[in-house]
């Protein structure tokens, strides 16, 4: 019989597909939100192995686990030593994620106790090299008690990747699903891009015309945040820079926002990053004199405008390896090629995205990577041609 979890594996990808997680649950109320993380772990093609300690048993039970993630929680070790088998055996699992993790067990694992099944599990890890990650989950005060401070950091410096918390008031809150799978997915990347530093500047300008209206476009920057993600899982060290937008920023990658390409240009000068990926809408005109309040509606307007900044060479000024994107409308094939290339060699790109602007907004596109000697057609969702182009063209940077 097929267990219900084959129904949903894969459903989101296979970015864990042949990745086995041994999920450590421990006595947290945060704990009630391990069915869904473990859900979505599968979703993305891992194997999750539950391992839960008797506090935690309190607050979850083995069955909706094992619903969960197709495996019967271990909740005791026996003679078969499943801590052994599965994190110093022959086939050990990929990773040892501690969902969620209070003062009491983090603290163990620092000072070597091993008195629970999780924090036995820790123990061999640790001394297994099979990575670890925590999301701690505790009161603030708990979470600043200088003893749990200095045990995160003996952690830490011991290679332990710590997923959260979010702060929110008086509370350490666990870390949502998006983001352990996110993070989930950049401890066990072996990509290429694995430590470099990207940056990728999205979303749209807005120019201010009086301290009412605006200059702007229709762009939703989905984009960016597709291809700031897939770097991130990748194991880069990732930051967004975000103009205005319509999609919601992914908390855990860090953001700076934008309003003007003369706020974007004045940026630039912070850039030190590896690759910079730039898919974002500027405006090519800005507003001569900006108007004090309302520009009163009851007469003809007529707008004087200068160029804006050209941002792109100042950002190659400053970094090497720079994929801009080219939007074009009513083109050919073949013009939206040569406006592309064209746009590389000026500003001395390493490739330049191309598309129509018919593709804005949606989530099924076609684009056109563009590089000096050749070109290529990527069709799909924007989530699969953001990782498409960082693995077939950043895969040997």
């Amino acid at each position: 019989m097929t267990h219900p979890s084959a129904e949903i594996y894969c459903e989101k990808g296979d970015g864990l597909l042949g990745k086995t997680i041994v999920m450590g649950i421990t006595g947290s109320i945060a704990a009630v939100e391990c069915f869904g993380v473990i859900r979505e772990l599968v979703r993305n093609g891992a194997d999750v192995i539950p391992v839960m300690t008797e506090d935690a048993l309190k607050i979850v039970t083995p069955d909706s686990m094992e619903f969960a993630s197709g495996f019967k929680p271990i909740t005791e070790l026996t003679g078969l030593t499943e801590h052994i088998t599965l994190l110093n055996g022959d086939d050990s699992a990929d990773l040892l994620l501690i969902y969620p993790a209070t003062a009491n067990t983090i603290s163990k694992i620092a000072n070597g106790i091993d008195d629970t099944v999780v924090t036995s599990m820790a123990t061999v890890a640790l001394g297994a090299g099979i990575p670890i990650a925590i999301a701690p989950a505790m009161h603030q005060a708990m979470y600043d008690n200088p003893a749990v401070v200095d045990n995160i950091e003996r952690l830490d410096s011991w290679g332990v990747e710590f997923i959260g918390p979010r702060m929110d008031g008086e509370r350490a809150k666990i870390s949502p699903a998006d983001e352990v799978v996110a993070n989930v997915k950049r401890i066990l990347s072996d990509s290429p891009l694995k430590g470099k530093k990207v940056l990728v500047i999205g979303g749209r300008s807005e120019e201010p015309i009086d301290s009412m209206r605006l200059i702007s476009n229709r762009s939703t920057g989905k984009m960016a945040v597709c291809m700031a993600e897939a770097a991130f899982e990748r194991g880069a060290k990732t930051e967004l820079w975000m103009g205005a937008c319509s999609v919601k920023l992914p908390e855990y990658i860090p953001t700076v926002r934008f309003d003007s390409v003369e706020d974007l240009a004045e940026l630039t000068e912070e850039i030190d990053h590896d690759i910079v990926i730039v898919p974002a809408a500027l405006s090519d005109f800005k507003m001569k004199d900006v108007r004090d309040g309302k520009i009163s509606s009851d007469s003809d307007l007529t707008l004087e405008l200068d160029p804006a900044p050209k941002i792109l060479p100042m950002i190659t000024s400053r970094c090497k390896t720079v994929l801009g994107f080219k939007a074009e409308s009513g083109l050919t094939e073949e013009q939206l090629i040569e406006r592309a290339r064209s746009r590389l060699v000026q500003y001395g790109l390493y490739a330049v995205v191309a598309n129509d602007i018919d593709s804005a907004g949606k989530d099924e596109i076609s684009v056109i990577m563009v590089r000096e000697d050749f070109e290529d057609v990527i069709t799909g969702s924007k989530e699969e041609i953001a990782g498409e182009i960082l693995d077939q063209y950043f895969g040997g940077e």
